[in-house]
């Protein structure tokens, strides 16, 4: 698999995305991501259907699109659709997010997320790749059968070792986030591979997703870090993966030594080799995610969107 270095787009409203999509296919960047809240509000299948109509070439995933608020036959209907639209150019990523959030934004019983994620993933690849699922589990029920299924990329996100393994048995590649680069390396990494090998297949990638930003001013992009990835801190599974990756007081807040692990920055080459070594250390892709400046946020993605599309060319040759 050719090495891709991506993008996460992060917009103010639907139009926005779709301009951004747009804005990153014209930089030559070749996967434009939306995570969580990343279509402020709107729906990301929804505005990707726009995206990829006024676009040719660049890919779209999602990283991730919530298990608990949608069925997974309607996902895997939307995902189906897009790519009847746009072959070859969607990428559909799941996972359970966190459990506050579902629980307080959609009422969600959020209980053995895996377990959950799981079945998701099983009913999902069911109904992409034989149009026919009868499927009776803890969390979902599924039964239908659909005249001509369209198979698409399924991916899933991935934050411990348990999770990392479900995606080497299920998926087509796992995503991480906020995970420092050894941790990819030490855990991640291997406990993909032993899911694979209990489900005698080839071992899917690990798509890294890192936050990045175009300044040589290491201090202000701390100092930026802080401020935008600091809800993390108070999240006891991220808290539980810190502690994994040997950062056991990241509760007390970053230190200089974690952000500069978890947070590329630097100038173009400096990023560039920087996103090169998680390629070298195993990872499959690269998913960008940049930290943008609140006084300078079209300079922001400009300049991030450029440095993206030059590290995929020197990365993928």
């Amino acid at each position: 698999m050719t090495p891709t270095v991506g993008v996460a787009i992060q917009a103010t409203d639907a139009r926005d995305f779709v301009a951004q999509v747009q804005q990153a296919e014209a930089a030559g960047v070749p996967v434009a991501w939306c995570t969580i809240g990343g279509a402020a509000g709107a729906d990301t299948l929804t505005a990707y259907a726009a995206a990829l109509a006024t676009t040719s070439t660049i890919r779209v995933g999602t990283a991730i699109v919530p298990t608990w608020p949608r069925h997974p036959i309607v996902m895997a209907s939307q995902a189906m659709t897009l790519e009847q639209l746009a072959p070859g150019r969607v990428r559909l990523g799941i996972g359970p997010s966190h459990e506050a959030n579902m629980r307080n934004s959609y009422g969600a019983d959020f209980h053995h997320p895996l377990t959950e994620l799981r079945e998701y993933l099983v009913v999902i690849r069911a109904l992409s790749t034989t149009g026919a699922v009868d499927f009776v589990g803890e969390h979902v029920t599924a039964k239908t059968t659909w005249r001509q299924p369209v198979p698409f990329e399924l991916l899933a996100s991935a934050l411990r070792p348990r999770s990392f393994e479900v995606c080497g048995q299920l998926a087509d590649g796992a995503i991480s986030w906020m995970c420092p680069r050894h941790y990819l390396v030490t855990q991640a990494l291997p406990a993909i591979a032993g899911g694979a090998k209990r489900a005698d297949r080839p071992a899917p990638p690990l798509i890294a997703h890192v936050p990045i930003m175009v300044s040589s001013d290491r201090a202000a992009v701390r100092d930026l870090a802080r401020k935008q990835l600091g809800g993390y801190m108070t999240s006891p599974f991220y808290l539980a993966m810190f502690k994994e990756a040997g950062f056991p007081g990241a509760n007390e807040g970053y230190s200089d030594g974690m952000l500069d692990d978890l947070v590329v920055s630097g100038t173009e080459a400096e990023i560039t080799e920087r996103l090169r070594g998680y390629i070298v250390d195993g990872c499959g892709e690269i998913l960008a995610h940049p930290l943008l400046e609140p006084d300078d946020r079209a300079g922001s993605i400009a300049r991030a969107f450029g440095v993206v599309a030059a590290a995929h060319k020197a990365i993928a040759g």
